[in-house]
């Protein structure tokens, strides 16, 4: 059973940092993770629990509160030490903490070896409480994940930077003495928004994985105590405005307090130690009398996900009618309390504190501009009061933030399972990974035909939906089918938009979590899907049985269009048609090339091959990725010198939306991708569909562009990267022994020529592509016309630019053609980027 170990720097018993650490770790005892928790006690000096034995400590029952072995025999460490070691760092002097970091490493590991730890959560270890622990876990982090070749096992996640603490403990920002954050193989660094991220990478400049990681907003999970109010004395009828926070001055508490001045039959819980500054209890207390306000101190709830006897957060919210947060401007980063309140469906008020809007942006709530009005106005309270008695605003708001807060929750929670993804099932052979952006209306039919596969065990594959962005309930849909699929569906997600960015998040996804159960000789397959097509029964069991089969590198599925959707369309369909049977000849003789609607790759290929590569082109004066990754990724494994399949009986329908959206750009005289850039387009079908057929005129057209794209990359691309392949009888036959001879020559002339010896970029197989096209296209359509049938015809007429060219130098003006790099011509001229 896979073990993880959180450690907090917090040293409380259940703070906000350990609270949104149970959040995280949920998703981990979800998967069967136990979970282990070191609430800091002995790492923080300034809490009084140095030391302390765990004693009435709420947690839940899938927790067990642990802490690193023998930590008290190590000679020197104690609450002084740490003490005297803060102040050394708050004044500039490094402190001496070689031989006590070394030992509490190796207390650490050898801790982490008894418990059999798997992943580890650190939260605020970047804080300079303690630099000796800190150095501390570093050490024992490449030590441990060395030994057991962990990868990234470790979530490293920091609530509160210097930047965004409190400037009377620590001092002035940077800290000489602070331990730089480390570019470990181990590691995964979180900050809680943007704002943090900037800070961190201006400070840390070098720093690599450092991605955002938002608190969640996670629902009730138990009912409220329904004698609450009863408990602590407050009437039926007063409305409550609950705070929880810490007693200390810099909470504002007075806020509240002159804000309840303001409202009628309103009662302020603050639910808070009392003992933490009693100073600051008895300030309280006086003011409250002063203003004539009901306050209750209800003391120190559980939390929220406590599952113990006593009052909690949750109850408190359950029965409060706004939550309010009207802290100091520059101490709190995040607010927890505002999301407990966003989670459990109340209403919130709050100060606008330095970083309020960069983590609640979007969200909807009175703020109170505390630069501009030290405390609560009457049009502040006028708007607080509306939001406890306006029951239609009230709904709306808790409406808004909640949608708001669910989809950043489950933002969240996909970040984390793509990072740290759960294991695999040992018997998992193969991972469709199906991207997606918006496809509502096809996932679950889509998901159903992935699903239902004949003739193999659900156990023998998973499905990994990545999500890329949507904004419909695509997710959602797909959440619901994986609670009731026979195989394995796991939902992540990729936040670069592009097709090609999810394809390959799913491949890593996949792929790094199938090195977790590997055995001798046996292969594992990444598999692509789309969206938008559907694959045919045994559309997995021909694919894998091939691939085991013939041992290749990649499988290439088999395409094909329903003619009932053209019917009355007769001359697209053969346009169509006569498309689908060219390719099925030449993909027989050379395997094809991927297509993202459906192949197959064999793990180890994928990985040699360094995986799909995202290629960035420039449109309109921004950079944006190249839709082919498919292609470009069969180009890399073709050119490295894998075998590639073609899987005939492995059948995937293409949705006919794909030919309508290509069609008007097509009859136009404009390729797919235009002067050399092809992107993602939005193809969702449109209203009405089309139904028209084309005129003759458009039918040719359209049948050009087909088959200009077609010719290069499947009838001269494959041998332009494989020349071997001219020696196989098959390919001979097809060629003719003299234009397979030439055709080979002129080949080695111009890779000579180019000086390419490697065909793996984006644009370096297009030009000897385009080129062998235009100097044998007449002899190669003759073979296709043998081969095919006589309607495929003959090669679409030449651009005009070669009217005046003399034939003695057409193979040199060909060449400058199709330098498209430069120009997009040849690109627009073929077409490239696909039709039918």
């Amino acid at each position: 059973m896979p073990v993880l170990w959180g450690v907090s720097f917090d040293a409380t018993a259940m703070s906000g940092v350990v609270v949104e650490f149970l959040k995280t770790a949920k998703l981990f005892s979800d998967r069967g993770c136990r979970v282990h928790l070191d609430l800091g006690y002995d790492i923080k000096a300034d809490k009084g629990r140095f030391f302390q034995r765990y004693q009435q400590e709420s947690c839940p029952d899938w927790v067990t509160l642990d802490r690193v072995d023998g930590i008290a025999q190590i000679a020197g460490y104690d609450q002084e030490f740490v003490a005297a070691t803060l102040e050394a760092v708050r004044n500039g002097q490094p402190p001496d903490t070689d031989r006590v970091t070394a030992e509490l490493a190796d207390a650490i590991v050898r801790t982490w070896e008894d418990r059999g730890v798997t992943l580890v959560m650190v939260e605020n270890g970047t804080l300079p409480e303690n630099v000796a622990y800190t150095k501390a876990l570093y050490k024992a982090i490449a030590a441990y994940g060395t030994r057991h070749s962990l990868g990234r096992y470790v979530l490293w996640r920091d609530h509160d930077l210097m930047w965004q603490s409190e400037p009377d403990k620590y001092g002035s920002f940077p800290y000489v003495s602070t331990p730089p954050m480390v570019n470990s193989p181990h590691i995964h660094y979180f900050a809680l928004h943007e704002e943090a991220r900037r800070r961190t990478m201006e400070w840390m400049p070098q720093l690599r994985n450092l991605a955002v990681l938002p608190n969640t907003f996670a629902p009730p999970d138990r009912p409220a105590r329904p004698d609450f109010r009863e408990h602590y004395g407050i009437p039926r009828q007063a409305r409550i405005v609950a705070r929880c926070t810490r007693i200390i001055p810099q909470k504002r508490i007075d806020r509240d307090l002159h804000l309840l001045a303001q409202l009628r039959d309103t009662c302020l819980f603050v639910a808070g130690d009392t003992e933490e500054d009693p100073e600051e209890t008895r300030r309280l207390r006086a003011l409250a009398e002063e203003l004539g306000v009901p306050v209750v101190f209800g003391g120190v709830l559980e939390p929220c996900e406590s599952a113990g006897d006593g009052f909690s957060v949750r109850d408190l919210l359950a029965h409060a009618d706004v939550v309010s947060f009207l802290t100091s401007y520059d101490y709190e980063s995040y607010g927890n309390p505002i999301g407990e309140a966003i989670a459990a469906g109340v209403p919130y008020i709050a100060s606008r504190y330095a970083l309020y809007d960069t983590v609640y942006a979007g969200f909807e709530a009175p703020v109170l501009d505390i630069l501009v009005h030290d405390l609560p106005t009457r049009e502040f309270a006028e708007q607080t009061h509306e939001l406890m008695t306006n029951r239609e605003r009230r709904a709306e708001v808790v409406a808004h933030n909640q949608r708001l807060g669910t989809h950043n929750r489950e933002a969240a929670n996909d970040l984390v399972s793509t990072l740290f993804p759960p294991a695999m099932g040992e018997n998992v052979r193969l991972s469709v990974v199906l991207p997606v952006y918006n496809e509502a209306a096809n996932i679950d039919d889509v998901l159903l035909s992935l699903h239902n596969q004949d003739d193999i065990d659900p156990d023998m594959y998973e499905i990994v939906v990545v999500d890329n962005n949507s904004t419909d309930d695509t997710v959602a849909r797909a959440r619901r089918f994986a609670e009731r699929s026979k195989a394995d569906v796991h939902v992540i997600s990729e936040r670069e938009q592009g097709v090609a960015c999810a394809r390959r998040t799913g491949m890593e996804f996949a792929a790094r979590r199938s090195r977790n159960r590997e055995a001798p000789g046996e292969r594992f397959y990444l598999v692509s899907a789309d969206a938008d097509c559907q694959v045919d029964p045994r559309w997995l069991t021909e694919l894998h049985a091939a691939m085991e089969r013939d041992k290749a590198a990649i499988g290439v599925c088999d395409y094909y269009y329903n003619a009932e959707h053209f019917v009355g369309r007769p001359r697209l369909w053969d346009a169509i048609d006569r498309t689908l049977r060219c390719r099925a000849v030449t993909f027989a003789l050379f395997g094809g090339f991927p297509d993202g609607k459906g192949f197959a790759v064999e793990r180890q290929a994928y990985e040699d091959v360094g995986g799909i590569e995202i290629f960035y082109q420039l449109q309109h004066g921004r950079f944006v990725n190249h839709l082919s990754d498919d292609w470009d990724f069969g180009i890399k494994v073709r050119g490295s010198g894998h075998d590639i399949t073609y899987v005939p009986r492995s059948k995937v329908e293409i949705n006919p939306r794909r030919v309508n959206h290509a069609l008007d750009e097509v009859i136009a005289g404009r390729a797919y991708g235009n002067d050399g850039i092809i992107v993602m387009r939005d193809i969702r079908p449109e209203a009405p569909p089309k139904t028209a057929d084309l005129t003759e005129a458009e039918a040719l057209q359209a049948w050009e562009f087909s088959i200009k794209d077609f010719t290069p990359k499947n009838t001269i691309l494959p041998v332009l990267l494989t020349p071997s392949l001219l020696d196989d009888d098959a390919v001979v036959a097809f060629f003719g022994e003299d234009l397979a001879a030439r055709l080979g020559a002129r080949i080695a002339e111009i890779k000579d020529e180019m000086r390419v010896v490697d065909f793996l970029a984006i644009h370096s197989y297009k030009t000897p592509a385009y080129r062998l096209y235009f100097e044998f296209r007449d002899e190669i359509f003759a073979r296709l016309r043998a081969e095919v049938g006589e309607d495929i015809g003959y090669p679409p007429p030449l651009p005009e630019c070669f009217d005046e060219v003399p034939e003695d130098r057409f193979a040199e003006f060909v060449k400058y053609y199709c330098e498209d790099r430069e120009s997009g011509e040849a690109h627009n001229y073929f077409g490239n980027g696909g039709v039918f």
